[in-house]
């Protein structure tokens, strides 16, 4: 009896929404205070988004052309699998199960409950408030869980409702920020000398590779193709207007931390909306602005438990990763991946700090998008592309030199994080060999 197939529901508005829900999240809420306190300079800040804007805009016109071409569920595992070889799909979709959707999960859970234990007063803050925080971080998980693990139709409703609160709260912080804040543009003439010598561009790599992590799903849409009405027009236009919308608003809130928050006050704080709200106004604004974020990061954590179980029910209908993941359950979705995700991530949120998880998951993510993309030439040369999008080859051939610079240069700077991710990547290659060999005799018998 064939499996059952994934229905094609998914519309451009819903698609898009997938898109932007997924790149806003716990990067852009938690990053800019820890980069400035490497860079000390809030125009190199600024410039550094602008950067990492670009990268990622390019890598979303490179993977319109690659989803028109392969619209299935999947992203890199679907792409890099038909490409290259099932083993560079299947280590692409190892990484994705081990890092690329449940610790972002989890990552974006524990934010939540930063900011939502910052919008406590402080005489009724529980006496065990680091536990309390694992605590709503899983409780948080196990929500979406129930929530999507009972379809895609409710789910994407869930979700186009969290997109649109999350863009209207960011649209009310920008503009109550700019129009009654207290702040002042003269935070950015405060700045240190930064000479470009060999330490400093490896902390500008550094830098930009957690930048392109909280840019970190401009590919979204490519990872549920099996499920998207008119997959060719669609996926190239949701990554492409989904990406610049996230891009722009990356920028606008960038400049408000600055225009808030003197560089001094800035450098290593991790719940910057918050202090950026305490500064434009008051401690009684910043616990509310602090909800907000809060509820903004809730349409992460729910893009996640939607997107990365898809990758783990394409990978086991090819017979490369467990079997239960590509079990449908009675809502058609693969409920089995969604619980396997929402578990990990779970382990990570008790097991590590929000810190550890994204110093780790930033060089993970930052490999396999590279060989995808190195795949749009291959398209081209043999003349085998759905869908032309423009700027090739400038556009494709930038997102490769300019990922593989940031990668070199993190790698040089934090060679432990980065060897522990390539060390995940090694481990999936006897993994890979020993899901086929089994795979193998289960269909001789």
């Amino acid at each position: 009896m064939p499996e059952a197939e994934l229905p094609r529901k998914l519309k451009l508005f819903s698609l898009t929404n997938i898109v932007i829900g997924d790149m806003i999240g716990a990067g852009i809420f938690t990053t800019s205070g820890l980069l400035l306190a490497q860079l000390h300079d809030p125009l190199l800040l600024l410039l550094l988004w602008v950067i990492g804007g670009a990268i990622a805009l390019s890598g979303a016109l490179s993977y319109g052309e690659l989803g028109a071409k392969f619209p299935n569920s999947g992203g890199d595992y679907a792409f890099l699998t038909r490409l290259f070889s099932p083993l560079a799909g299947f280590l692409s979709g190892w990484v994705s199960f081990l890092v690329g959707f449940s610790a972002p999960v989890a990552a974006s859970s524990l934010a939540f409950s930063e900011y939502l234990v910052r919008t406590l007063p402080e005489d009724i803050l529980p006496p065990h408030l680091e536990l309390t925080k694992k605590i709503i971080a899983v409780g948080i998980i196990l929500v979406f869980t129930l929530i999507h693990y009972f379809g895609l139709h409710s789910g994407s409703k869930v979700q186009n409702v969290l997109t649109s609160v999350k863009i209207g709260l960011i649209l009310i912080l920008l503009i109550t920020g700019f129009v009654f804040g207290e702040g002042s543009f003269e935070h950015f003439r405060i700045q240190k000398d930064f000479a470009f010598s060999g330490a400093n561009l490896k902390t500008m790599g550094l830098a930009l590779m957690w930048i392109l992590f909280a840019y970190t799903g401009w590919n979204a849409a490519t990872y549920v193709g099996s499920e998207v009405y008119n997959p060719v027009k669609n996926i190239p236009r949701s990554l492409i207007v989904g990406t610049f919308v996230v891009t722009v608003i990356y920028l606008l809130l960038n400049i408000l931390y600055v225009y808030a928050v003197p560089p001094g006050e800035m450098e290593g704080v991790i719940s910057i909306g918050g202090l950026t709200a305490n500064k434009l106004f008051n401690r009684s604004l910043d616990q509310v602005f602090s909800l907000f974020i809060a509820l903004i990061l809730l349409s992460a954590i729910s893009v996640l438990t939607i997107i990365g179980p898809r990758v783990y029910y394409a990978m086991a209908q090819s017979g490369h990763f467990f079997g239960l993941a590509k079990k449908i359950n009675r809502s058609r979705v693969p409920g089995i991946s969604i619980l396997m995700q929402s578990g990990l991530a779970i382990i990570y949120v008790v097991s590590g700090t929000f810190e550890q998880i994204i110093t780790f998951l930033s060089f993970s993510l930052g490999i396999f998008p590279i060989l995808a993309v190195i795949g749009v030439f291959k398209l081209r040369i043999k003349q085998q592309t759905v869908l032309k999008v423009a700027g090739y080859p400038v556009l494709p051939a930038f997102f490769i030199l300019s990922s593989l610079m940031v990668l070199i240069l993190a790698f040089l700077e934090r060679p432990v994080e980065s060897s522990i991710a390539i060390g995940v990547i090694l481990v999936g290659i006897p993994t890979f060999y020993w899901l086929t060999k089994n795979q193998s005799k289960a269909s001789d018998n």
